[in-house]
């Protein structure tokens, strides 16, 4: 399928690059339910079973209200798939939603995360894998840029306060037009939540402006990806990287290494989940 073969060759690049999974790792799959973090999960089944490093791979939820069908369904189709899936009532959310029906995200997310380390410390994971596509990324840099005065985006690699957990986000190559068409093949259920469909945020106003630009710029993403991997920093305005007497050395790349590739995958007998 060229789809999945495209899926792979992104995913791939992303885990060699950033070094996101090692021999040995037990990887927890933040499953929402959908499109993105089902795609993510589906990528990572077929990495586990190619990969030149061997790792175990499970999957949560965390409910915390705002899902706009039950999550049940996954329940069968997980099965079918032979993931170790945990379903997570996170009460103190609930409780929030209930007292506090307009927070805000940072404070939903707060509670999300720590539900999380929760359930991958009782999962026996070492890393947690993120759903967040190319279009997070994007949007999460001109967010920063434009309203945080910052320049940053999402960590494709990072680690909990505790170094106890390392984060990853394997689709960071990954747009979501890609993960949408892949969902849709998959036949599984997919359940948005609510949250995703709200209007008049920061996070709506940016989609809408890619999805304009995008008319006329069809690579806008691919080319800011590539910008957020590239950064001049002898071109920007921050003193700590300019040296005002000489010239500042390029920094140097990192290689592109190919071993994660689906050319490069070849098929082994299949790890546990």
């Amino acid at each position: 399928m060229e789809l999945e073969k495209v899926l792979l060759r992104k995913a791939g690049e992303a885990v060699t690059r950033f070094q996101m999974i090692r021999d040995g790792d037990r990887v927890a799959v933040a499953f929402s339910g959908g499109k993105d973090s089902l795609t993510l999960l589906e990528v990572l089944l077929r990495l586990r079973d190619r990969a030149p490093v061997r790792f175990s791979v499970c999957a949560f939820t965390v409910e915390q209200g705002k899902f706009l069908r039950p999550v049940e369904p996954f329940r069968e189709y997980l099965s079918k798939r032979g993931v170790d899936w945990t379903y997570h009532t996170d009460n103190p959310s609930l409780r929030l939603l209930e007292e506090q029906p307009d927070h805000g995200c940072d404070l939903c997310s707060r509670f999300r995360r720590r539900a999380v380390y929760q359930i991958a410390k009782g999962l026996g994971a070492n890393v947690i894998a993120f759903g967040h596509t190319a279009d997070d990324f994007c949007e999460s840099f001109l967010r920063n840029a434009l309203f945080t005065g910052r320049i940053g985006a999402l960590p494709p690699v990072t680690y909990s306060r505790e170094k106890d957990f390392r984060l990853i986000r394997p689709l960071v190559y990954v747009t979501e037009d890609i993960t949408a068409a892949f969902a849709a093949e998959t036949g599984a259920p997919v359940i948005p939540c609510g949250c995703s469909l709200k209007t008049g945020t920061v996070r709506r106003t940016l989609r809408d402006l890619f999805a304009e630009l995008e008319k006329e710029h069809p690579h806008l993403k691919s080319t800011l990806l590539s910008a957020m991997g590239n950064i001049e920093v002898s071109r920007l305005l921050d003193l700590r990287y300019l040296n005002l007497d000489a010239n500042q050395e390029e920094p140097a790349l990192l290689p592109v290494l190919t071993e994660w590739e689906p050319e490069s995958l070849g098929s082994r007998t299949p790890s546990a989940t």
